[in-house]
């Protein structure tokens, strides 16, 4: 193929992916024309890590209570709709547990990114973070557990939580002193001290229909800081007074904020399947990708 076909190969299939989608107006061709060709820095989004922080990749678990003002963008009833299907993505289940092993604990909820690295609270334990906790005997256990757990001679419940994008790991649900909580959850596993509390364990999962409606109604696509000041790309956004919003879910610096373009919108398709085609990564398929891990992990147990 010569290069002066290729130009008119690209335009004929991009006309032809237009009349599958029924976008049959100028400008919607026009905007998955302009789109299709964007070169912006699209990174794929973040495999799942085997990792003791529950920060640590897509904060989905905010999608349960997503506030209000967590979706940027310049019309408000746009930005009502979207936070109303994403709410619905995922769901918590609450249980009650009489006697919970403490063993069984391997992540934190603290905001510490140098808790990120680490795979299991051993490799933590013997980090420079945790060097000034000390546990040599029984009684520092106590004490040292107790910083975390104030009432922990006292059998108070602990709070956990799970979710299916971590598989079946068991994270505390505290925020201080997690150091001395992984230290002292460590020295009991390495000592085979049973160690057992009562607890409330908080489960979240994908919904399988709440990503299913948001797949029907929306693009939602992940979209890299360099977006937002690229002319081109916000040219196409804004010139058409297209619809859409924004969500960051993800908390490591520079990284990408989910775009949402509504499907009612011949505009926004058009938007949505340009920026496919030019790199973007697909939000909901990455969240089908994590449920279905999930579900093979536990199938195979």
């Amino acid at each position: 193929m010569s290069l002066s076909e290729q130009p008119a190969t690209l335009s004929s299939r991009l006309a032809g992916l237009a009349q599958r989608l029924g976008l049959i107006g100028r400008v919607p061709r026009q905007i998955l024309e302009r789109a299709s060709t964007l070169r912006l820095p699209f990174a794929p989004l973040p495999a799942r890590r085997d990792s003791i922080c529950w920060l640590d990749g897509p904060q989905l678990h905010r999608l349960v209570e997503l506030p209000r003002d967590a979706l940027s963008g310049p019309v408000q009833e746009d930005k009502a709709q979207a936070r109303a299907v994403l709410m619905r993505i995922v769901e918590v289940h609450e249980q009650q547990l009489a006697s919970f092993d403490l063993r069984r604990v391997d992540g934190l909820s603290s905001n510490e990114p140098d808790q990120a690295h680490f795979s299991c609270f051993e490799d933590y334990a013997a980090s420079e973070g945790c060097r000034h906790v000390r546990i040599i005997s029984y009684k520092d256990f106590v004490k040292t557990i107790s910083l975390a757990l104030p009432r922990f001679l006292a059998g108070d419940p602990i709070e956990l939580r799970q979710a299916c994008w971590h598989g079946e790991r068991v994270f505390w649900a505290g925020e201080h002193h997690s150091e001395a909580f992984a230290c002292a959850v460590a020295y009991a596993r390495r000592r085979e001290l049973e160690v057992a509390l009562p607890a409330q364990l908080s489960h979240y999962r994908l919904s399988v229909n709440g990503l299913t409606e948001l797949q029907r109604c929306y693009h939602v696509l992940a979209m890299p800081g360099a977006a937002w000041s690229d002319p081109a790309f916000m040219s196409l956004l804004l010139d058409n007074g297209l619809p859409y919003a924004r969500l960051s879910l993800l908390r490591t610096p520079g990284a990408a904020e989910f775009l949402l373009l509504p499907k009612h919108s011949a505009e926004a398709t058009a938007l949505g399947e340009g920026l496919r085609l030019a790199g973007a990564a697909d939000v909901v398929a990455y969240m089908k990708t994590l449920a279905a891990q999930n579900a093979a992990e536990t199938h195979q147990r």
